[in-house]
Order: structure tokens, then sequence, then C-alpha cells
């Protein structure tokens, strides 16, 4: 009997971490380009009083034995990488990644990475996220700009007010094998790890990787609608969880109460 009272929170456990998941992919539905995270399980070991395949005393052989399990536990919280929503917002320094890819940043001499493409400009004329980290290889936007171009491929030019080239250059992006593998460092980066891979770069629409669209962001990936029926599954698990550790306790009782 009290093995069901441990089994049942370590399932209150589960479910409690599987809604700070939900909880976090709904905080950042609105966060430019976003991943969402998914909560994995396992099951834990078990108890065999009995093992399948062994003989009874007739000499019959047992087609199932008797295994009792211990529970659940998180085993992972895996980013799903699917694109987001598009938003037009006209502005010249919103890119979105259609497809696979990251844009690339210099953290104080580390490469980090991001979906997020709403970039601006610095006082000295580089492209920089929000934060303001460096994007990587560097644009530089010269004085006099007036019009900024980045096409598919990922060639971009700077232009004045009569049309003349300023600058050009062809931005670069990041793939890789494992893009879950990444780890979320927050303000929405994420670091290379033994499990990602190393970051394999290229061109834009070359070799699988994904194409530049000028003057749109890409969105969330998480679905509203998703997230609150998750919370609701979650919410009922965690429930009949807990009655399960409250059925336990009544059993308990009766048990107590045999001998008066």
């Amino acid at each position: 009997m009290i093995r069901s009272l441990y089994t049942a929170a370590t399932g209150m456990a589960a479910q409690q971490l599987d809604q700070d998941v939900v909880a976090n992919n709904l905080a950042n539905v609105n966060t430019v380009g976003f991943k969402k995270s998914r909560a994995d399980f396992m099951d834990l070991m078990y108890q065999i009083l009995t093992k399948s395949g062994s003989e009874t005393s007739q000499g019959n052989q047992l087609p199932v034995g008797i295994e009792i399990g211990m529970g659940a536990k998180p085993m992972s919280t895996q980013k799903i990488f699917t694109q987001g929503d598009y938003q037009q917002t006209g502005n010249q320094f919103d890119w979105a990644i259609e497809k696979e890819g990251f844009f690339q940043f210099d953290n104080n001499g580390t490469t980090v990475y991001s979906r997020a493409g709403n970039l601006k400009i610095n006082k000295d004329g580089a492209v920089v996220n929000s934060e303001g980290l460096l994007l990587t290889p560097a644009i530089s936007v010269p004085q006099g700009t007036v019009s900024f171009r980045i096409d598919p491929g990922g060639t971009w030019t700077a232009m004045d007010q009569s049309g003349q080239s300023l600058a050009t250059g062809r931005l670069q992006l990041a793939t890789f094998v494992n893009p879950a593998g990444l780890s979320s460092v927050g303000r929405n980066l994420y670091d290379k790890t033994v499990s990602s891979g190393e970051p394999i770069t290229g061109n834009p629409g070359e070799n699988g990787i994904g194409t530049i669209n000028q003057h749109y962001l890409e969105m969330s990936n998480v679905s509203v609608i998703d997230e609150m029926v998750r919370m609701i599954v979650g919410q009922r698990a965690y429930e009949i969880n807990s009655k399960s550790i409250q059925t336990a306790d009544n059993m308990l009782s009766i048990i107590n109460n045999l001998k008066r």
C-alpha cells in the first residue's frame, strides 16, 4: 500500500513539471522566434514479483509475470523547431528565416544562435540584435544609407538616395544536425552542445539552409489552443494522481481501524 503512495507522488511531480513547461510556452506566445518546448516522460523501474516464463509447481510455464511499476519521471524537455507564423512589419531590418537555419551573434567572443530576426543598427552602423550583440559575419551599414535590401539568398546591399550601392556583402546562417540538442540560454539565444553537434554554416538557400524574408518576423510557434488542452490534460492527470494518494490513505485508514 505504501508503494502506491510514492508511485502516485512521482506522477504528481511529473505533471507539475509539465505544467511548468506549458506555462513557459504560454508566457512566450508573442516572443519573436521563440520555439515551444515539450516535456517527455519515462516510466521508472519495475518490481518483479513473478518473472515471465518461470515454471509453476506443476511444471507449467507462466505466459506472463507480475511486474509493478514505481511511477514516472521527467526524461527531457525538447525544443520543437517547427516554423512559426510570419508577421509583416515593413521594417527593413526585420528578417525572417524560412525553413532551417539560425542567425549567428558574437557574445563576447562566443558565437550564439537565434531565430529572432528583429535586428537593429548601433551607433557605429553595425547590425545587432535587441541586446546589442553583433551579427556575424558582421554587416556594417555606411553613413548616407537610405535603403537597405537583402535578398532570399542573403546578399545585402546598402544604397544611397540616388540608388547607388554604398556597400554589399552576403549573410551566412548556421544549421545543426540536432537543433533540439541546443542549450537555451535565454534572451532568444541558443548555444551549441555536444548533443547538437558543431554548427554547419553556409549561404541561405544552399545545401538545405533556409532563405531570408526581409520585412517579416517569425513569431512564436506556440499554439494557445494546444497549450490550453495540454494544461487541462495535465491538471486532470495531477488531480487523478492525488486521488490515488487519497485512496491509498483511505485503505490504510481502514487497515488501522480493523482492531478497535
